[in-house]
């Protein structure tokens, strides 16, 4: 009879399995996919998460065993199993092989399971052989990327800069805590922490405002998490508020804020003074955004349902809310998320020429949106966590080609393998003064 210890195994290899056979259909966003997931989370997260990001690797090696792709289930099986065998060393094979088996059986078709056994087994077997093989394949099957991918990279970055980002986005990312400073300093957080004895490994981009925590970390549990002393967010999602410098008094809209990182640090800035409009078109991202506004005290901010890609309708929703115009927007608009494809190892599967372009018309109607609102002299910051120059620099000179009362005054792009932060790109334009 199998202990508990062994059907949790089990189990837990039937969950990801499930979860990856729901992502092979559906190819829905893996963070809500995992959401019931409660069992040994941290396990089944991985191994969804890792799946997903070595999925073209992962799919050569399936075929050195079986040519022709079984049904989603069982492929979703073999996924599971040859991720463990293969990029996580700290699973034993035999239980890797094992257990993932025996999660297959419980799918009632004995024939499937004594499939998954089969191509495992025979993996283990040939796994240094295969993995001899795998590094001689071309970048984008080795390093798990779609070719298109690459070669903009490699045309943009080099062959070494393109290599190195892929290499990045093939990581498990950090957890990254932001310090709320109006809540406590930098260093008394960083005792308390110590106090309590919690590890406190300052993050290189910014070693005064950031930390590194380990993996597992239950967030909720730890120090200060109900006091708003922190809140989880890259450091790259600073560089736009800052670029934006929001001060006491003014009139800032956060136009595209969920999930509401970007918020809170122009709240610290203001300091509780002026008006602060936090507004998505996302009903279910704004739940996160008003948990946080909540956690963190701040009363001043105003969360509201909005899309500035339709002006009309948004200046209405505005408008009981209170400013007509705005000192300053901060647009962190929608992208292809290229700048972020370590936390979102799905991203890179679902980029194509299409959807950048489609992002492209979105962003102009959003930059539309934002003119509109914004008052004489005032500011607008345009940023994406994507890297390709259309959404970015492009963007930007094209609108302001057309928009001459509009300057651009600062432009800055972070690239992962040198920043060790999320890629991002952020511009500020400033409206010119009528004279």
């Amino acid at each position: 009879m199998a202990t508990e210890t062994q059907h949790q195994a089990t189990n837990s290899r039937r969950a990801a399995a499930d979860i990856v056979y729901a992502w092979l259909r559906t190819k829905a966003f893996p963070d809500r996919l995992v959401e019931g997931v409660e069992s040994d989370r941290a396990f089944v997260m991985e191994v969804v998460y890792g799946v997903i990001r070595w999925y073209r690797s992962l799919e050569w090696i399936r075929t050195q065993f079986v040519p022709h792709k079984p049904n989603s289930r069982l492929n979703a099986f073999l996924l599971v199993g040859l991720y463990q065998l293969f990029f996580m060393d700290h699973v034993a094979p035999y239980a890797a092989v094992n257990e993932t088996v025996e999660g297959a059986k419980h799918e009632g078709a004995q024939a499937g399971a004594n499939l998954v056994n089969a191509v495992l087994r025979r993996a283990q077997a040939r796994q240094k052989k295969v993995r001899e093989e795998l590094a001689r394949q071309s970048s984008g099957v080795r390093l798990s990327h779609p070719d298109i991918l690459i070669q903009r990279w490699e045309k943009q970055f080099g062959e070494g800069g393109a290599a190195a980002l892929c290499a990045w986005n093939n990581q498990r990312p950090d957890i990254v805590a932001r310090v709320n400073g109006s809540k406590i300093s930098f260093q008394d957080f960083c005792d308390a922490w110590r106090k309590a004895g919690l590890e406190v490994t300052p993050h290189r981009f910014a070693p005064d405002r950031f930390v590194t925590l380990s993996h597992g970390t239950a967030i909720t549990e730890l120090p200060g998490f109900v006091e708003g002393w922190f809140t989880v967010q890259d450091p790259a999602t600073t560089m736009a508020p800052e670029l934006l410098n929001a001060q006491p008094g003014e009139r800032i809209l956060d136009a595209c804020c969920a999930p509401g990182g970007k918020t809170v640090v122009l709240a610290e800035h203001m300091r509780g003074q002026g008006t602060l409009v936090a507004a998505d078109p996302a009903p279910e991202r704004l739940a996160r955004v008003r948990e946080n506004v909540r956690r963190l005290g701040l009363d001043f901010v105003t969360v509201l349902e909005g899309d500035i890609s339709r002006p009309d309708e948004m200046r209405k929703k505005l408008a009981a809310a209170g400013p007509s115009e705005f000192d300053a927007v901060l647009l962190d608009v929608p992208c292809t998320n290229t700048g972020v494809l370590r936390r979102r190892p799905d991203a890179r599967w679902r980029f194509s020429r299409e959807r950048l372009l489609q992002a492209c018309e979105w962003q102009k109607r959003i930059l539309e949106g934002a003119g509109g609102l914004l008052a004489p002299g005032g500011r607008i910051v345009y940023s994406t966590c994507s890297l390709e120059p259309e959404e970015n620099e492009e963007q930007v000179g094209r609108w302001l080609e057309s928009h001459p009362d509009f300057k651009l005054v600062a432009g800055r792009r972070l690239f992962p393998p040198e920043t060790g932060t999320d890629g991002a790109y952020a511009a500020l334009l400033v409206r010119r003064k009528s004279t």
